[in-house]
């Protein structure tokens, strides 16, 4: 398979130390997460720290897909970093990207971006709805969402752990990240509230960031809160069926073999 390379042109990276990265990759660095579809580690190059994503090999289909029709995975997260950044809107600053591909078919490829030292992800505010300046995060969140929303940038995969949080004063700072799936349009009134549909099934999360946006966006906030209620509740109905469908699959399969 060929390589393609493309390399920020702020970006202190070359060609040649991402290659010796990526040799190492399968047996180095530290694992983010579980690795069970996206493998993602923090590795030194050069004594920096770097977050790769290493995007699972697509099926039969979207190697033609990816080969021919349609951005990969991995040059949307680059080409739509360099976008928010220029919107205005923080994520881990873009360093590269890689693709492996043949004649006729796309293969592996990986996400190359600087690792941020981050105080916490809005996950923290599910897991511990105690926690110090609860309220206050959660609203400056919202306020967050409501910019993205005025910039017409459209994150489809807006949930607990795709935010990073990093404290300043008395103030957050707000990062995105897993941002392969976005739309930049102007959004309408529904599309705004579905946004908030993945972030938390729990009402009292949702009575704060209702106040928040329906103020912002000057609606009444009982019409704000019911129609997030309505989406959120949808989501996670949606959800559980599908994960529901993945048991049995997975299941049968395991069985099978």
């Amino acid at each position: 398979m060929s390589v393609k390379i493309k390399i920020h042109k702020n970006s202190a990276l070359t060609k040649a130390s991402i290659e010796t990265t990526l040799e190492k990759f399968n047996h180095e660095g530290e694992l983010i997460g579980t690795g069970y579809r996206n493998v993602i580690k923090i590795l030194d190059i050069e004594g920096e720290r770097y977050n790769i994503k290493g995007f699972k090999v697509p099926n039969v289909v979207n190697k033609i897909v990816y080969r021919f029709f349609r951005k990969s995975k991995a040059e949307r997260s680059f080409l739509y970093a360099e976008r928010l950044l220029d919107s205005g809107i923080l994520t881990p600053s873009p360093e590269a990207y890689i693709e492996y591909t043949s004649l006729f078919v796309f293969g592996k490829s990986y996400y190359i971006s600087k690792q941020l030292n981050y105080d916490f992800t809005i996950r923290k505010l599910i897991d511990e709805p105690q926690c110090e300046d609860y309220e206050n995060i959660l609203r400056q969140f919202t306020q967050f969402t409501f910019q993205l929303h005025e910039k017409g940038i459209h994150f489809l995969d807006h949930s607990p752990g795709n935010t990073l949080i990093k404290k300043d004063g008395n103030d957050y700072k707000f990062y995105l990240v897993d941002l392969n799936r976005m739309e930049f349009k102007t959004l309408s009134y529904d599309e705004r509230l579905a946004n908030f549909a993945r972030l938390s099934p729990k009402d009292y999360m949702l009575d704060i960031i209702s106040d928040e946006y329906a103020n912002l966006i000057n609606k009444p906030h009982a019409e704000v809160r019911e129609r997030m209620y309505y989406f959120s509740q949808k989501f996670s109905s949606s959800f559980k069926k599908k994960e529901a469908f993945k048991k049995k699959y997975y299941f049968w399969r395991k069985k099978k073999n």
